[in-house]
């Protein structure tokens, strides 16, 4: 991830090597060789898609293809900061290594799931996840597309909640492989020690529109923004009603920046003829430019 970039790009070379002072350990490395093991513990993931994105859109920047609007879904909101002008590179990196040392700890100290469940409405969601409560704490917490959402929370009660999601129909229940119960109630710690971290960065209201995944609604100013950073990691991620937001502003090409296409796939079961252009090699960057 990330390395045909580095090897073509000198600003992509100056940002792993910010990356690597700021986090203390070699992120290039990582990100380019691996073990997957290593790349796949939140402290190593995080920073190592919150670099990818950034770069990628400095490359787009500087090639004259600017955000009017951006968003990002979990993490990369703080890419999307970055991108319209809220938060520096470095000062959104310090952010995202807080927030990931934060997390993992927390998912460590307090262990849960994540679950993916495909082909129930939102409405119906909730009341699994209230059903479920008996057991543990359990929560809708990413409300991906129209059908498709994540829960999250104790491993049993997750697990109970997806039995009752396949009683009730769905078409896909699968657990995640993922190391804590994120966007969950059982984040609270880690959503503590972030807060303490967001209100000592230098943050500003962004330059364009930015969509908060609480609210999805547009960051105003600094002091909100603190808030709903530290409220996202215990909050449901509203990305289906982001991306509507968003195709309610105006006529706009979208571009999914980073690693993958996940979003570009949501947004297409979201909103009715709306593509979007990947955008994270050295190729992608120099096809949209070719097409721009």
């Amino acid at each position: 991830m990330g390395k045909d970039l580095a090897d073509e790009y000198p600003l992509a070379r100056t940002r792993y090597a910010e990356a690597a002072d700021i986090l203390g350990f070699d992120l290039a490395k990582v990100s380019f060789e691996g073990p997957e093991e290593e790349l796949r513990q939140t402290r190593a993931t995080q920073p190592a898609l919150y670099v990818h994105s950034c770069v990628v859109a400095e490359l787009l920047a500087e090639r004259d293809i600017l955000p009017v609007a951006a968003a990002g879904h979990s993490l990369g909101e703080y890419s999307a900061l970055c991108a319209g002008g809220a938060l520096s590179f470095a000062d959104g990196l310090d952010l995202v290594k807080e927030r990931a040392e934060a997390m993992q700890q927390a998912a460590e100290t307090n262990p849960g799931t994540m679950a993916a469940i495909v082909g129930l409405d939102d409405d119906v969601l909730r009341e699994i996840c209230r059903e479920a409560e008996g057991v543990g704490v359990v929560v809708p917490a990413n409300f991906n597309s129209p059908g498709q959402t994540v829960i999250s929370g104790a491993v049993d009660a997750v697990r109970k909640a997806m039995e009752i999601a396949r009683a009730k129909g769905a078409k896909m229940v699968r657990e995640l492989p993922v190391s804590g119960a994120f966007h969950s109630p059982q984040m609270r710690p880690a959503a503590d020690r972030l807060a303490k971290a967001l209100a000592a960065a230098r943050l500003s209201a962004p330059r364009i529109t930015v969509i908060s995944n609480v609210t999805a609604r547009p960051h105003t100013d600094s002091d909100s923004m603190r808030r709903l950073l530290a409220e996202q990691l215990l909050s449901p991620v509203r990305w289906t009603d982001t991306l509507r937001v968003l195709a309610g502003m105006s006529d706009m090409r979208w571009i999914e920046v980073g690693s993958g296409n996940v979003l570009s796939g949501l947004l297409k079961r979201t909103i009715t003829g709306a593509t979007a252009t990947p955008v994270g090699t050295v190729q992608d960057l120099n096809k949209i430019v070719t097409e721009s």
